[in-house]
């Protein structure tokens, strides 16, 4: 099913280089940093939203490629309703390329190549209300770059007094955060590294946009938590590791929960060292030495 992308500025001539238009008639895509220009037939780098006759379409809405129920503490989330059940629920599509990632099957996928079913945001809330499931969580993948399905089904959940929970990288346009700010109860951001050289080399992506948005959740009153996913060699650095817990402390958010996450060799990373468990008790010892107040171990 596809869906009209909320999220495009105009359709425009195309130039080539990494954009896919090629001088031809396109759409730029405003929904992540990235700000693809797309070109009739292709798709941005979510391989989700594609430019087709003229218009801009989310193509995985209402197919989730997930669903699932979880304890809300996988998300991870230990201090929004701890002992509860969410339902969890994903589409296919990513606008980061970790060379890491642990749910590439999906993340790193079109819609089409990844077996779906049709769930209208209707059916996900009617779901958690027959269940009796206080909450839905947008994840596994990266909900961001499906914000349309989200969104509407949000809205809803809102309604019937269900909680909303994001966890996501957090690579997004202020304009659209803003838009779904007001339905979101809980969230947390993979903040990977505090170097923007890492984001680039290991992501894909840059550091300044996933500041920016845990800034205006944390200003809006979302319960938030962090995590930050030790890569062996990357973002392992004590010097790394202050700076990192640092730039929490120094914006506000001494009490917004951390989670410290293990890595593991994935994707495009097979020969990576797990995480050492030494690195992983010091990195926790530097959280609380400077500042941060609920440290948890993850992965270990």
């Amino acid at each position: 099913m596809k869906q009209a992308a909320y999220y495009h500025i105009e359709q425009i001539g195309g130039n080539g280089g990494h954009d896919t238009a090629g001088g031809t008639l396109a759409a730029r895509c405003d929904l992540c940093p990235h700000a693809c220009l797309i070109g009739e037939g292709h798709a941005g780098r979510c391989r989700s939203r594609v430019f087709r006759d003229g218009k801009l379409w989310a193509t995985s809405y209402a197919e989730p490629c997930a669903l699932a129920v979880d304890p809300v503490e996988k998300k991870p989330l230990n201090h929004f309703h701890p002992g509860t059940l969410c339902l969890s629920v994903a589409c296919t599509g990513c606008n980061l390329r970790c060379l890491n990632c642990q749910n590439s099957s999906i993340s790193q996928a079109r819609p089409e190549d990844v077996e779906h079913a049709t769930w209208q945001p209707a059916d996900l809330v009617g779901v958690c209300l027959q269940q009796h499931l206080p909450s839905i969580a947008y994840t596994y993948t990266e909900p961001l770059t499906w914000i349309e399905y989200m969104l509407d089904t949000a809205r809803l959940a809102h309604e019937q007094g269900i909680y909303n929970i994001l966890v996501s990288a957090g690579y997004v346009n202020e304009q659209p955060l803003r838009d779904l700010l007001p339905f979101l109860d809980a969230a947390n951001i993979d903040l990977k590294s505090i170097s923007d050289d890492v984001y680039h080399r290991l992501n894909g992506a840059s550091l300044a946009p996933v500041q920016r948005t845990l800034r205006l959740i944390h200003e809006a009153g979302v319960e938030l938590e962090v995590t930050n996913l030790l890569v062996d060699g990357w973002n392992t650095s004590e010097e790394m590791i202050r700076a990192f817990c640092r730039w929490l402390v120094d914006n506000g958010m001494a009490d917004v929960p951390l989670h410290l996450s293990r890595c593991f060799p994935s994707y495009r990373m097979p020969n990576l060292r797990p995480t050492p468990i030494p690195v992983m008790m010091r990195a926790k010892d530097i959280a609380e030495e400077e500042g941060i107040r609920w440290v948890h171990l993850g992965n270990v």
